[in-house]
């Protein structure tokens, strides 16, 4: 059996690609490889499925940790990872609404038609459904990012309306069967396309895909069946989250239809700036000034790292802009018992203004040195000398 092509390198990503990054390259490949775009391209079809699968995997943050410690081990069972497989129906769940935004109506009702996608879930609307996911953005300062840290945060959060008990009707009564669908919450057109005739299946617009009509609707909820309130949420940001990056905190999304689970709150992260350190990846960089003096005979320096003040013997003779690395005291890699480097740059500190006894002793310093001063100064005459 042939080895399957790294993920990263089949959507041409690389492996810090943000989500949006990864859709971006993803729905570029599935315009251009989409079998209804290829009809008979078995290629393209191979092309296709490839990038779906990629898609897949990293587009979801626990199987993309999972992918990039275990490699493509991580889903064949043979990294103690656990296996997994993907159904057609399974498919639909996650491409359905990308390929309804990319392809439009006709061909989002015709991508059912490949492999089997989407064929049993467009077919049964009442099927239990997630809910949609919630996003928000959460700011946190360099060294929380550091070290990782917990946050709270506070949400609109929908839970099942008292009065009715999320049914959304006024107490009492019950919903009717949508008379427009008969109850299935899909409607069937057919359309003419470039390829010929296909058929698209469409949330019924009376009942908008419940296949039922609520005609006495709650006073408190006002037939949505959900009221808001304010929650408080704790995120746990995980040590080295870089700027941009985001974590997911399951169940605290839109409520599902049809008694299926809530969606997930997504919270991407912003990370302050830093007044010393600078990141780049997992690494810091530093600058740290020193004299004349320390440079040339050494010394021993108390150096900032994000853990703390570390020893350093500098060494006699170390020259401007001298660059050394300490090994282990950069940035934490989430989900791995790693580390990046520290690396600290000694920068020479040249002073302004000199004192007349820090001028005599550079002369002298120079004078024993054999001499490098072009016009070295001499000691100014009297009036009567």
């Amino acid at each position: 059996m042939a080895a399957k092509r790294d993920y990263y390198e089949v959507l041409g990503v690389s492996k810090t690609a943000t989500e949006e990054e990864l859709k971006k390259a993803y729905r570029s490949l599935a315009k251009k490889y989409h079998p209804d775009m290829n009809p008979g391209d078995k290629d393209a079809e191979a092309k296709f499925k490839e990038a779906s699968e990629a898609y897949a995997v990293l587009s979801d943050p626990d199987k993309r940790a999972k992918y990039d410690k275990f490699g493509p081990a991580a889903f064949d069972g043979s990294a103690g990872a656990g296996g997994f497989e993907y159904s057609s129906a399974d498919y639909a769940d996650m491409f359905g609404d990308l390929f309804g935004d990319l392809f439009g109506g006709a061909f989002g009702g015709a991508f059912g038609g490949f492999g089997g996608f989407g064929s049993s879930r467009s077919a049964n609307s009442n099927a239990p459904r997630k809910g949609s996911n919630v996003k928000t953005t959460l700011r946190i300062s360099f060294m929380e990012a550091m070290q990782g840290v917990k946050k709270d945060i506070e949400i609109n959060y929908k839970e099942s309306c008292p009065n009715c008990g999320g049914s959304g009707c006024k107490p009492g009564t019950s919903p009717v069967t949508c008379s427009e669908c008969g109850g299935k919450g899909v409607i069937t057109l057919t359309q003419r396309t470039i390829f010929g005739m296909a058929q698209t299946q469409r949330a019924c617009p009376s009942c908008s895909g419940s296949g039922k009509i609520i005609k006495d609707k709650c006073s408190k909820c006002f037939g949505t069946g959900y009221v808001t309130r304010k929650k408080t949420v704790t995120a746990d940001i995980p040590a080295g989250i870089d700027d941009g990056e985001g974590i997911r905190v399951s169940g605290y999304g839109e409520p599902g239809t049809n008694g299926g689970e809530r969606g997930d709150l997504l919270v991407q992260v912003r990370v302050s700036s830093h007044p010393v350190f600078e990141r780049d990846g997992y690494d810091i960089y530093t600058f740290v000034p020193i004299s004349f003096a320390q440079a040339a005979l050494g010394d021993t320096l108390r150096l900032d790292t994000i853990d703390g003040q570390v020893e350093y013997e500098l060494r006699a003779g170390t020259q401007p802009d001298t660059r050394i690395r300490l090994r282990g005291k950069g940035v934490p890699v989430p989900r791995r018992n790693e580390r990046g480097d520290h690396y600290v740059t000694f920068t020479v500190r040249v002073p302004d203004h000199l004192n007349k006894e820090q001028r005599e002793a550079l002369m002298a310093f120079d004078a024993a040195g054999g001499g490098t001063l072009s016009k070295p100064e001499k000691k100014k005459k009297g009036l009567f000398k």
